[in-house]
């Protein structure tokens, strides 16, 4: 577990230490639990797979992906040979 210091305004502070007391538990089992029910309420956004596509496409505007992996094989052949 990381240990961390934050900041509270006093009203905050107050009712956190009233959530500890009413639920018998410390200040950061009430901060672990308010963490976890926010992270489930507002999960981080993802991008779709077709936005991941289309975040990649033309990255090399010269060549397609399937010519560029043709020709890069035919190297590692002569290579070999």
């Amino acid at each position: 577990m990381t240990r961390m210091v934050i900041s509270l305004d006093e009203a905050d502070k107050r009712w956190l230490d009233e959530r500890a007391t009413a639920d018998g538990v410390s200040r950061a089992e009430v901060v672990r639990r308010s963490l976890r029910v926010m992270r489930d309420l507002t999960p981080l956004p993802r991008m779709s797979f077709d936005a991941l596509l289309e975040g990649t496409a033309g990255l090399d505007a010269q060549e397609d992906g399937a010519s560029l992996q043709t020709r890069l094989r035919e190297e590692w052949d002569e290579r070999s040979s």
